[in-house]
């Protein structure tokens, strides 16, 4: 108990200290990103990975906080694909060269024992989803940070709920590790998590819930892993429902998340990432009691009822405004020519 604050307190400094102190090699080399205009430094995802890695490092090679063979195994897979994501961030990879990569790696951390090869399968392809749709969260301020301190602390709480004490230990660390990159993510963002940290953060909460729920049915699986990434399969719904609708490319980035949605809904940058962060809260704490036994799968159906309906809703609210301003376009043109002529 007493390492584990310790690690959580060294980890959240850490990462703040090397957060801030990367954000000029950053703009100096050119690896920024656009938001609203401005350029957003992307090594705070570095920050994270490399401050994760040195503090559940000590720990493992100390012997005091252990990680065991296959939370090693996991962190070493979730390194490789932080790295095909600073690539991503410095050269622009191929979205299928991320996929690719993301599931071999998948491939060598699934317990095929406790899954089987069907459901290692299945671990696979979720692994995979997961961990792009959390890549996703990161297209608005203190985002994809909030999400992943939410969804690690309640990953944290099932592996500790199956003793699994160096997975918990773990995903402490990436908790207050993306903690303490928030102190300069938060709006208006100084530095940006980017390929590689979103990425390392999907791969790590999402193969950890793999972890916690090998052995279980399907069934309460699927619930407590659609609960724990919720907010992330809404924000990709959302992106696929109105790139397909408006035919659009689905890779070609545009303002089709849940945050851009909220704020011209009215709610500001940082009133939007409360509103998603509040929502993930309430759908891990479904996942949590689903996974402890103290709630049934079908809690999870509630939680699956309000992301088809928010999608849906801000969808259909996209629409309308479109089809007013086509209308209102269409009049005044009109007008025009009626005095012009």
């Amino acid at each position: 108990m007493l390492y584990g604050i310790a690690a959580a307190t060294a980890a959240l400094l850490l990462t703040a200290v090397l957060a801030a102190a990367l954000r000029l090699p950053a703009l100096r080399a050119g690896i920024l990103d656009r938001r609203r205009q401005r350029p957003l430094p992307l090594l705070g995802g570095l920050a994270v990975v490399a401050v994760t890695c040195l503090v559940a490092g000590v720990g493992e090679w100390t012997r005091v906080a252990p990680l065991g063979q296959g939370v090693g195994r996991l962190l070493v897979a979730a390194v490789v694909v932080a790295g095909l994501g600073l690539v991503a961030d410095v050269w622009r990879l191929r979205p299928r060269v991320l996929v690719t990569g993301t599931a071999l790696a998948a491939v060598c951390v699934v317990p095929y024992d406790e899954t089987g090869v069907p459901g290692g399968l299945l671990a696979i392809g979720w692994i995979v989803v997961a961990t792009l749709a959390f890549k996703g969260l990161d297209h608005a301020d203190g985002l994809a940070g909030t999400v992943g301190v939410v969804t690690a602390f309640g990953a944290g709480a099932c592996a500790a709920a199956e003793v699994m004490d160096g997975l918990a230990v773990l995903l402490s660390v990436v908790a207050a590790a993306l903690t303490g990159f928030l102190m300069h993510n938060w709006h208006p963002a100084r530095v940006g998590l980017g390929a590689c940290g979103s990425l390392f953060t999907g791969f790590v909460l999402s193969s950890a819930v793999v972890f916690t729920r090998a052995g279980y049915d399907i069934g309460p699986s699927a619930a407590v892993v659609f609960c724990l990434g919720a907010v992330a399969a809404a924000d990709a719904l959302l992106v696929v429902a109105v790139r397909g609708l408006a035919r659009r490319p689905l890779l070609r980035r545009g303002p089709d998340h849940l945050a851009h949605r909220l704020r011209r809904l009215g709610l500001t940058p940082q009133g939007s990432v409360v509103v998603l962060g509040a929502a993930s809260f309430a759908s891990v704490a479904v996942g949590v009691l689903v996974h402890a036994g103290w709630a049934g799968k079908g809690a999870a159906l509630w939680v699956a009822g309000a992301v088809v309906l928010v999608v849906l809703v801000l969808v259909l609210l996209r629409n309308s405004v479109q089809h007013s301003r086509h209308m209102t376009s269409t009049q005044v043109s009109g007008h025009l020519r009626v005095r012009n002529g």
